[in-house]
């Protein structure tokens, strides 16, 4: 079943994307679908984008539903570990 569910954010940071070359990324989209290449039946799908430099400068992650959570639960600890303001 597909959930056509789709949130977009713009966001600040890089990614190492093709060739193994940083670029500007300012736009993520994350969405619960079938995979395209992930052997899963569904996966929460993550594309970190810059659009003004064309379809190349994309970074895309098809993660299942477990990795997905655990990811989610790092990145949290991670954040909370830092002191604010750092």
């Amino acid at each position: 079943m597909c959930t056509y569910a789709t949130v977009r954010q713009t966001v600040e940071g890089s990614a190492k994307g093709p060739g193994g070359q940083w670029f500007h990324v300012t736009d993520a989209t994350v969405y619960y679908d079938h995979p395209v290449h992930a052997m899963a039946e569904h996966t929460l799908n993550i594309d970190l984008a810059d659009p003004s430099r064309g379809p190349g400068a994309r970074l895309a992650v098809e993660l299942t539903r477990e990795s997905a959570t655990r990811l989610v639960n790092a990145i949290e600890v991670a954040l909370a570990a830092a002191p604010e303001g750092v």
